[in-house]
């Protein structure tokens, strides 16, 4: 653990062989996600970002069936709390800045978004990033690093799923 700008942050990986355990980690954050959760998702092409997308919103009570929403950039879905999936790979840092992210990273409900490193500088200060490594045909690595104090509370859970310190 180090500080950054007064912020507490922790650095984790957690292995998944296959889509049932890249599942497992997914349940384990939807259950432990609060209003203003913001999950930032990096990887290649193909890693699986929508796919964990997909797997979180089933398990925060999502409906509705979650896809990409490349083109329309934010869909809005109802869970257990508001889910905003994003997705700011054709926009630009400051086409990203007139949307008001804020009022989605600040509000109600959890937002998670893919190739979030485009925007990093409009993501809140504390946030759960996550970058989804491919190991293996079925396998991936997920390189995780929380910054605040709510998210690093979450260790506990997560170590009992197998995330554990690099």
């Amino acid at each position: 653990m180090d500080q950054n700008n007064g912020s507490t942050s922790a650095r984790w990986v957690y292995e998944a062989e296959d889509l049932k355990g890249t599942e497992r980690l997914a349940e384990a954050l939807a259950k432990l996600a609060q209003p203003g959760t913001v999950i930032a998702l990096d990887g290649d092409l193909g890693a699986g970002k929508t796919a964990f997308s997909q797997l979180f919103a089933k398990h925060l009570g999502v409906k509705d069936t979650v896809n990409s929403p490349t083109f329309t950039l934010i869909k809005e879905y109802e869970g257990r709390l508001p889910f905003y999936h994003m997705d700011v790979y054709r926009l630009s840092l400051d086409e990203a800045d007139e949307l008001g992210l804020d009022e989605y990273f600040y509000g109600n409900g959890v937002t998670l978004v893919e190739w979030a490193s485009l925007i990093e500088e409009l993501l809140p200060e504390d946030v759960l990033r996550m970058y989804i490594e491919t190991v293996s045909a079925t396998g991936r690595r997920m390189h995780i690093n929380v910054q605040g104090a709510t998210y690093e509370q979450w260790g506990p859970a997560l170590k009992e799923i197998g995330v554990s310190e690099p």
